[in-house]
């Protein structure tokens, strides 16, 4: 396995772009040199893997869910991150933290033990949601902690903004780099710490050995597998089903307006095939075609709990029959 391996850690706040500043950094990756994408959720499905999945080579996608990663970074992150590390032996490594983590305390972690020589972290890339910043709306905590030590301020979402709305933006941050961008467009380029390169090695990694996260498997096709769970920041319930199952469109768009949550990830069987579809704050759907095909996820993040068996009830509604 390669040491120093350069380690671009993609924070920001839900919705801001960070899955989307990865796919199109995945697009520009130079032929013949092997990426890694660890991809953390606050939810214990996982569907931003999901929604990366694309055909390309040479990049291998890894998960760690059920909360951000420097409150999950004992056992499950370190097996994690290491399999996924011995899997791909990247020449660059990507990690997404949840948009409800603490990036300042992630990068701290990074570059402690057993990660000390492994990883070359470099400094991180911020994807801040420019129309909700020009509205007024508060960076959480984290994330603003997260401001002063970023190596990239990616303004995304600001295609919008007038000169006066970007000027008092840029009283809010502080003298970091920024970059202004429409569908987090970011040239490869412009990455911090790109330059570096990982280095040939003797593996030393020592990480816990066992299973980072059981796999679940369906009892009954028709049924669901669902996990739900309240963390610091928010509640989550998600459902994987069987990939012969298949859902409405309409029904579950129909659905979604009737909840009020704050994130909402899909990646569903139709009859139009597979699609996908990602929203904030019970913003509309826009579904989208996807490569995904191993089964059904949907993701959702709420303020409260909710009824689980209410919202079980409505999305029954949504299933069509068995492929």
């Amino acid at each position: 396995m390669l040491q120093n391996i350069p380690t671009h850690v993609i924070a920001g706040p839900l919705g801001a772009g960070k899955t989307s500043l990865i796919r199109q950094l995945m697009a520009q990756r130079p032929e013949g040199e092997r990426w890694a994408v660890l991809i953390n959720e606050f939810g214990q499905i996982g569907l931003d893997a999901a929604l990366l999945t694309c055909a390309a080579d040479g990049i291998a996608l890894g998960e760690v869910a059920g909360g951000c990663l420097c409150c999950v970074n004992g056992a499950p992150f370190q097996i994690g991150l290491g399999r996924l590390l011995r899997k791909a032996q990247p020449d660059r490594l990507f990690i997404e933290p949840s948009g409800l983590g603490h990036p300042a305390q992630l990068l701290k972690q990074l570059n402690e033990a057993p990660w000390q020589g492994v990883l070359a972290v470099q400094p991180c890339v911020l994807v801040l949601d420019a129309q909700a910043l020009a509205a007024g709306k508060p960076l959480p905590d984290a994330q603003q902690e997260a401001l002063s030590s970023a190596g990239l301020l990616l303004l995304n979402k600001a295609e919008n903004l007038d000169k006066p709305a970007r000027e008092r933006i840029i009283r809010q941050l502080p003298p970091v780099r920024l970059i202004w961008a429409q569908q987090a467009m970011l040239s490869l380029s412009e990455l911090p710490g790109l330059a570096v390169q990982a280095q040939a090695g003797v593996d030393k990694l020592i990480v816990p050995q066992g299973l980072a996260q059981m796999p679940a498997i369906w009892s009954d096709p028709a049924l669901p597998i669902c996990l739900s769970q309240a963390q610091e920041g928010g509640w989550s319930i998600g459902w994987r089903w069987h990939p012969s199952q298949v859902f409405d469109v309409s029904g579950i768009t129909q659905w979604l307006k009737s909840l009020n949550w704050r994130r909402a990830k899909l990646v569903i069987h139709s009859p139009d095939g597979w699609q996908s579809a990602n929203a904030l704050d019970n913003a509309e759907l826009r579904w989208l075609p996807s490569e995904w095909r191993k089964d059904s996820r949907i993701e959702l993040i709420f303020d409260e709990p909710q009824s689980v068996g209410e919202l079980q009830a409505g999305l029954a509604w949504c299933r069509l029959q068995a492929s």
